[in-house]
C-alpha cells in the first residue's frame, strides 16, 4: 500500500530523554532549536521544547532517534551545520533520502549519542501550524 497522505502530531504527546550531561545537551539543543525556530524553556534540572523534555538523571535513556520538522531544505542544511558547531557528530549529511520523493534530511548524534534528524518532506499543505491544547478547569 502506498501512502499519499501522512499525519504528524497525533500519536506522540511527548518524548523524554534522561541525560548524563544536561549542560552539554542544553547547549546543543539550544542551538539546534534556535535554527529550527523552536523556543526552549528551562527549569530546575530540565529543559523542554514543544514535545521534547530533557532532564538530568541516572540511568540515562540510552540511544534514541528523534526527527524534527524543518520548514525547508535550507533549514535542514542550517540544522546540520549548527548541530556540528554545537558539539554534535555527523551521522548523515543533508540530502535526499529514499523514504519518499522529496524527503530531505540530515542526521547528527547529540552529546549523549542520540540520533537527531531534521527533515523537510517537500512542498505540502499543512492543516494547521500546530496543535494547541487548552485544559478546562
Amino acid at each position: 500500500m502506498e501512502l499519499t497522505t501522512w499525519h504528524r502530531g497525533r500519536l506522540i504527546d511527548h518524548v523524554q530523554l534522561v541525560v548524563g550531561d544536561l549542560e552539554a545537551c542544553r547547549r546543543f539543543y539550544g542551538v539546534v532549536f534556535e535554527v529550527l525556530g523552536m523556543p526552549v524553556v528551562d527549569g530546575d534540572g530540565y529543559f523542554f521544547a514543544d514535545e521534547l523534555f530533557v532532564s538530568a538523571g541516572a540511568p540515562t535513556t540510552g540511544r534514541a532517534h528523534l526527527a524534527f520538522q524543518a520548514k525547508d531544505r535550507a533549514a535542514v542544511d542550517r540544522f546540520h551545520a549548527a548541530a556540528l558547531a554545537a558539539g554534535g557528530r555527523d551521522n548523515g549529511a543533508p540530502g535526499v533520502r529514499g523514504y519518499h520523493p522529496d524527503y530531505y534530511a540530515a542526521f547528527v548524534l547529540d552529546p549523549e549519542g542520540n540520533n537527531i534528524e531534521a527533515v523537510y518532506h517537500g512542498p505540502a499543505r499543512r492543516s494547521a501550524p500546530s496543535v494547541e491544547i487548552t485544559a478546562d478547569g
